[in-house]
């Protein structure tokens, strides 16, 4: 079986050049927002809008529109040495026990990360209840449990891909059109609360939720460490081949680059898109009603998100879209988090670099662990929506490590050749700036409030 993670001469490849020729090669972004248009965008972030109404819509913006700086910084690093994200992020100085903290950081965030995918298992089951009520929400967690292990147990990179996009897709559109309705209900919506969700304010009554969706929605954290490893497996790095200081190399790396940077273009249209349909319509439609998602009526109370938009219609395929949502994010993240937990025994020294039939037993190893455990715990806490909140504040807290650390690479560890230029790396710092701020503001309030 060919090593995904290693150099081939034969692989180097000349990087498409036109837009077109560009398009046909993206796909890890796609993978990335299938995890990100399920937890995030359809819980946390409505929920944040069935709680605060229109006024944290900046919030959302900002969240989908900074984090891409510092994921194309991750990525430029992953395809010009060769290094996976954790392997990259090893190299920041500080305490080390095998691996250094930031790697440590990333073991206990996907830690608790476990119960967000728990509330995607618990969502998908109580969609399934409400088709099915005779068969009970832990029945059918335990019947995905079975599928999850079947489909990531059986298949590669492609496999993932196809599937990723499909979904992606199909509650996209579905969402922006109730979204688009929504827009003709004055009283539903006013271009005057969009305005005012724009003034930077941040009510403390949806102050947790406000972080976890910071930390969740557009590219979270757990997604940033994900995002080399998809592109390693798609072949960016391969085919630009191991560094050399010659015109040819530093072209192919520029090239295959500019193609990462137009996935990430592109899938960040799309989760943008959809996570502020989510938000217009658990402000327009939740908010209005006094609903908010909880517990055991989560999912009733977002179809009404749909059907008070599209009528009572829409009810069966909002549940069709709800599946295929929330059972993307379990599927996508678990087959990411799996390669980023097998890398990380590599860099324990569990197994060699090029050993790559070993890598795909600790792989599978790992989605067994990570399933069964996110299946687990649902089981015990049953709370979708406070699970989503606890992984996304665990994702919101990792998210200035993320920024040093890319910060880092940038100007210690990135080859010279593939340096950026002046307005990437001013954004890059404006993201970095603006997340750590961010985290430190929320950091201050809650010391000030025990």
């Amino acid at each position: 079986m060919k090593d995904l993670y290693a150099f081939d001469p034969s692989e180097v490849a000349e990087p498409p050049r036109t837009f077109f020729a560009i398009m046909r090669r993206i796909g890890p972004g796609m993978i990335l927002a299938a995890s990100i248009v399920g937890s995030g965008e359809l819980i946390a972030t409505t929920t944040l809008g069935a709680e605060v109404g229109y006024v944290c819509l900046w919030v959302i913006l900002l969240s989908c529109f900074i984090k891409p700086a510092i994921q194309a910084e991750i990525g430029r690093y992953s395809i010009s040495t060769g290094e996976t994200g954790l392997e990259g992020f090893n190299h920041v100085p500080g305490p080390r026990a095998g691996v250094n903290w930031v790697v440590w950081g990333w073991l206990a965030m996907i830690s608790m990360t476990r119960f967000q995918i728990g509330a995607m298992f618990g969502g998908v089951g109580q969609v399934l209840h409400q088709l099915l009520p005779a068969v009970p929400v832990t029945v059918w967690v335990v019947a995905l449990l079975g599928v999850t292990l079947l489909l990531l147990l059986g298949g590669g990179y492609e496999r993932i891909e196809h599937l990723a996009t499909i979904k992606v897709g199909l509650f996209t559109m579905l969402t922006f059109l109730c979204a688009a309705m929504l827009l003709r209900r004055p009283e539903d919506f006013s271009w005057g609360e969009i305005a005012q969700g724009l003034t930077f304010d941040l009510p403390q009554g949806g102050l947790t939720t406000a972080v976890a969706v910071f930390g969740i929605t557009g590219v979270g954290a757990s997604e940033l460490f994900m995002y080399p490893y998809w592109c390693v497996e798609k072949g960016y790095a391969r085919f630009t081949g191991k560094r050399e200081s010659t015109p040819k190399w530093i072209s192919r790396a520029k090239g295959w680059i500019n193609v990462m940077n137009m996935d990430i273009l592109a899938s960040m249209v799309i989760y943008t898109i959809a996570t502020i349909a989510f938000y217009l319509l658990g402000a327009g439609i939740l908010h209005k009603r006094g609903l908010v998602p909880a517990s055991q009526d989560m999912i009733p109370v977002l179809s009404q998100m749909y059907t008070q938009t599209l009528g009572e219609w829409a009810l069966p395929i909002f549940y069709v879209g709800a599946i295929a949502t929330l059972y993307g994010t379990i599927f996508a993240a678990t087959a990411a988090e799996s390669r980023v937990a097998a890398d990380l025994c590599r860099l324990l020294g569990k197994f060699e670099p090029g050993d790559y039939q070993t890598r795909l037993k600790y792989r599978r190893g790992f989605v067994w662990v990570l399933t069964c455990t996110s299946a687990g715990l649902y089981l015990i806490v049953q709370s979708p929506v406070a699970m989503v909140k606890a992984g996304g504040v665990a994702q919101a807290l990792m998210l200035p490590v993320i920024a040093g650390g890319a910060l880092y690479l940038r100007y210690k560890r990135l080859p010279r050749d593939v340096v950026p230029g002046q307005l990437v790396t001013a954004a890059l710092w404006v993201a970095c700036v603006t997340t750590i701020g961010l985290m430190a503001y929320y950091a201050l309030l809650l010391i000030s409030k025990n």
